[in-house]
């Protein structure tokens, strides 16, 4: 019992993290309706470029570890910014108008673009930061057995668990969440009835990309690294998770993101680590195909 409440516990983080990243996907997909590769690349580069300049404040700058840090973060933010609103506003944005199947070349396209970028930032070498808060903190004590998570874990947690619920009330309680709603389900008409689909478009973007890049920079205090190999494949599980819960459903897409990594959290221990992925990518293709449904995506 201990055991698996220790697994349990350890699930939690990163249930948390696949639920943020479904949230964020499902923003953009909704204005996007296709599937978009370079949102995986998005939470790469905002780890990367978060560590890069965070090894430039504390060795170069010389400025103190939590300085450092505060630096970086800005450096992440200010960086995801300007890439969501180039993406969304010269891109995407005009490619979605014109050819929307076209997007999803263009997604690989700004996703190899991303990742050379941060690339030759960091002259090819792998970035780590120290161990943050990793001392345990016990959560419960079961037959004897301690189940614990160490504090960085929690902080995680709940960071992203209270990042999905802002966005949910933002999404469901103001002016921008009604008309992001309206242009998901249809932009010409939400233009007709006097919302600006243009801007209501670059907005879900940019918030998408910030969501992305910001759990890149949660995630890699974590890690204490980010590789893009890490990002296509965070990538590519949210957006089967994303396709089965449909555009337009962001909290849903979180909860069953959510529920992923409690399946992936169990199966790495009792069942063996080396089909994990197999059996995770094999369970989201199985689930879109029992809840596809025919609908025209125009």
């Amino acid at each position: 019992m201990a055991y698996l409440l220790q697994q349990l516990a350890l699930a939690v983080p990163l249930a948390a993290l696949y639920a943020l990243l479904a949230f964020g996907y499902s923003v953009a997909f909704g204005v996007t309706r296709r599937a978009d590769i370079a949102y995986g690349g998005f939470f790469a580069f905002g780890g990367q470029i978060y560590v890069l300049f965070v090894d430039q404040g504390h060795n170069d700058m010389r400025l103190v570890l939590p300085a450092a840090l505060a630096f970086g973060a800005a450096v992440s933010l200010a960086y995801a910014v300007g890439v969501g609103v180039f993406a969304g506003r010269h891109i995407m944005g005009p490619l979605v108008r014109v050819s929307p199947n076209s997007v999803i070349v263009a997604a690989l396209g700004l996703l190899i673009v991303l990742m050379e970028t941060a690339r030759l930032a960091s002259g090819t070498r792998d970035l780590w930061l120290p161990p943050l808060l990793s001392s345990p903190v016990t959560l419960a004590v079961v037959g004897g057995q301690p189940v614990h998570l160490t504090g960085m874990q929690i902080l995680n947690s709940l960071l992203f668990a209270a990042l999905v619920a802002v966005g949910h009330a933002v999404l469901t309680r103001t002016r921008y969440g009604r008309q992001w709603k309206a242009v998901t389900e249809d932009p010409l008409a939400a233009g007709l009835c006097g919302v600006d689909a243009p801007k209501v478009f670059i907005l879900a973007y940019v918030a998408a990309t910030l969501i992305a890049a910001v759990t890149g920079m949660i995630a890699t205090n974590y890690y204490g690294n980010m590789d893009f190999g890490s990002g296509i494949m965070f990538g590519l599980k949210v957006l089967l998770i994303a396709a089965v819960g449909g555009y337009g459903q962001p909290l849903r897409s979180a909860l069953g993101a959510a529920a992923l990594g409690m399946a992936e959290t169990l199966w790495g221990a009792y069942a063996p680590y080396v089909w994990k992925d197999l059996a995770v990518f094999s369970g989201l293709v199985l689930v879109l195909v029992l809840s596809r449904r025919e609908r025209v995506i125009p």
